[in-house]
């Protein structure tokens, strides 16, 4: 379980296929600190640890996790939102966030509003749903959704969200990995049945 508080972004440093599996080699300022089996956030999904070193560290993406996330477009250089894990006891300063990414969205458009920035996404409809006011990840960010209508959303950014993500990067066009709110999944599928 996370919280999509990010505490740094890592640079991805080199990519191996091994196999239908992708390994990636991650720099940060965390890594040093990282033990292998551990899971960390990259980006909203949540990867096992399985090698570290001084300065960097390396995960392994399957197939599954490819077709549903944005880890098939990273290339070397691409930045990712880091997160460990949280401890039991800790403060839920953002939303419980699980690391299983529902799906993917796009960015359609970005406009900046006097020191901060609006982001509207869609994507394709399912299930899935958001709620204005309610909680969402994107790309392991927890964010209270604007608006919200059939396949989009948007959020708006802070100063200090903008500066510590990789929000900062993000472009029109650009793929982003979405988490909804796992309340908000539960509420749906009990509606769908019913």
């Amino acid at each position: 379980m996370f919280t999509g508080i990010i505490e740094t972004i890592g640079e991805i440093k080199q990519i191996k296929k091994d196999g239908n599996n992708i390994v990636f080699t991650i720099k940060s300022e965390i890594s040093s600190e990282l033990k292998i089996d551990q899971s960390l956030s990259h980006d909203g999904v949540c990867l096992t640890v399985i090698e570290t070193t001084e300065s960097s560290h390396s995960v392994v993406a399957i197939k599954e996790t490819a077709l549903k996330s944005n880890v098939k477009e990273w290339v070397i250089g691409s930045l990712v939102n880091l997160e460990r894990a949280m401890k039991l006891g800790d403060r839920l300063d953002g939303h419980i966030v699980q690391g299983h990414v529902d799906q993917t969205a796009k960015c359609t458009n970005i406009s900046e509003e006097n020191g901060s920035w609006y982001f509207n996404f869609e994507y394709e409809e399912s299930e899935n749903i958001t709620v204005g006011k309610g909680s969402i990840s994107v790309n392991g960010v927890s964010l209270t959704v604007v608006e919200s209508g059939p396949g989009n959303f948007s959020v708006a950014i802070i100063p200090y969200t903008y500066e510590h993500t990789n929000f900062k990067k993000l472009n029109v066009g650009s793929t982003v990995n979405i988490e909804f709110d796992m309340i908000g999944k539960y509420i749906a599928k009990l509606i769908k049945k019913n």
